[in-house]
């Protein structure tokens, strides 16, 4: 039988240095709502670390959320539940969410999801919730690495819409919606952990 679990080199190799920011930031009881869980290997990690946290996956792929509750059958964590079908430009559950948790997604879809999942941070966080971005990003226009520049050619090749976010342009957005920049975390390989909080 063919096992459904997706697997990500790339989860594999950042899930502890998110983490580490993440238990920063989140209470130890945090509710946490993950949007674009991919193959759910980021969500059974840190459920299994952090036990008092209630993680709550989503992925509008159908494919991914097989995934995600293959691994989630498989953990056996209470604290981790069944994956919602959600596609943020046109659901935002309603929570209530101490953070919502959002890693590579902005850079591989349309800018209306970025702006459609600022919004829901800034309805539906609770008082000093937090919004986290993990990615790679612009600053000032700029690209922080070679490599960030030659990966987003290639992503805008593959589809115009998709593309590294200027960081300056996502905070601007992110301050319409009611939610502030709290700290910006140099990761590994030229990404960013991008921490808004709701006042």
């Amino acid at each position: 039988m063919n096992d459904p679990r997706l697997q990500s080199p790339a989860a594999a190799h950042n899930r502890r240095p998110i983490l580490d920011v993440l238990r920063t930031v989140l209470p130890r009881d945090a509710r946490v709502l993950e949007i674009a869980s991919g193959s759910g290997e980021h969500a059974v990690s840190f459920a299994g670390v952090m036990p008092g946290w209630s993680w709550q996956p989503s992925d509008p792929n159908p494919r991914a959320r097989r995934s995600i509750e293959a691994w989630r059958e498989h953990a056996g964590l209470a604290n981790l539940h069944p994956p919602l079908a959600v596609d943020v430009t046109s659901l935002c559950p309603a929570g209530p969410h101490d953070a919502i948790v959002a890693i590579n997604l902005l850079h591989i879809s349309p800018w209306e999801v970025t702006e459609a999942l600022l919004r829901c941070a800034g309805r539906r966080l609770t008082t000093g919730g937090v919004l986290f971005l993990y990615g790679p990003f612009t600053r000032e226009g700029r690209h922080t690495a070679p490599s960030n520049a030659a990966f987003d050619a290639d992503l805008r090749h593959r589809d115009p819409r998709f593309g590294l976010r200027d960081l300056g342009t996502v905070t601007e957005e992110a301050a319409r919606c009611g939610i502030v920049l709290e700290r910006v975390v140099e990761m590994p390989a030229n990404n960013l952990s991008v921490v808004f909080r709701r006042p």
